[in-house]
């Protein structure tokens, strides 16, 4: 694969999501869907995921053509090796060797594409447009809860970006009709703070709950103190356009692609 950007063709407009919110001169975002790629069979379309068992030079195009779609050619993207964690890492160029374990990415270097890969966890873009930071963060439950919204935050802080500039946009993720969880996992928000109880509703059973992921997310970042919001898409519910690992799941299939979310500094 070529080095410039021509190796790869760009998204169509209706092949990716772009909020409002994080538009402007100073960024190039995207939250991709599973339109516009070149893999096959359960990864059909553009399959992002490095972990996924796809052939990987298609997972390479698709997100060459993520990166093109951005402006940029593919070796300028960085995506983390995503753990669950609630750590962030603030990044001036591409990996190389061993990608960091983190799920927190922040960068002020401009011609930098970072992201996030996920099929139901949350992934979060963030833009200080006045300051020149960006940042990308993938929270599942876990890491929402343990704090990787915070920590992408503070890491944002570090670098020049101001807490009152930053706006924070959630993707597609799992929403609360699709999202059946057990006792124990409500258990462990609620003992925190009782009134995170209100992120749960009846499940169809006694023992279950529905989580409100989108919710909990938006939530924790409105009191971290930036503005916030979130594309209303839900990866469950669109089969034909995002990748789910709760899906996958209950169709007992082997293995799930990964949808990209990326934002970048202009040049």
């Amino acid at each position: 694969m070529a080095d410039s950007i021509t190796s790869a063709r760009a998204l169509q407009d209706d092949e990716v999501i772009r909020a409002p919110q994080l538009s402007g001169e100073r960024v190039a975002h995207g939250f991709f869907t599973r339109h516009g790629g070149v893999s096959t069979g359960l990864y059909e379309g553009l399959n992002a995921g490095a972990g996924s068992k796809d052939d990987p030079a298609h997972v390479a195009e698709n997100r060459a053509r993520a990166a093109a779609t951005l402006g940029l050619a593919p070796d300028r993207l960085a995506t983390p090796w995503q753990v669950h964690s609630a750590e962030a890492v603030i990044v001036e160029a591409p990996f190389s060797g061993e990608r960091p374990r983190v799920d927190g990415i922040v960068t002020a270097t401009p011609g930098l594409c970072i992201g996030v890969v996920t099929a139901d966890c949350g992934p979060v873009l963030f833009a200080d447009h006045d300051n020149g930071v960006v940042a990308a963060a993938h929270a599942g439950w876990r890491g929402a809860l343990s704090g990787v919204l915070e920590a992408t935050i503070a890491a944002m802080e570090k670098v020049g970006a101001k807490r009152d500039s930053i706006t924070a946009v959630l993707g597609p993720a799992i929403t609360q009709p699709n999202y059946e969880v057990g006792l124990e996992m409500m258990a462990a928000f609620v003992e925190g703070d009782p009134e995170r109880e209100r992120f749960f509703q009846p499940g169809k059973a006694p023992d279950k709950r529905q989580f409100d992921l989108p919710g909990f997310i938006v939530q924790r970042l409105e009191t971290s103190g930036v503005k916030a919001g979130f594309v209303g898409r839900c990866t469950y519910g669109e089969p034909d356009t995002f990748y789910s690992f709760r899906r996958t799941t209950h169709r007992g299939e082997p293995d799930y692609g990964r949808q990209l979310a990326a934002i970048a500094l202009r040049d």
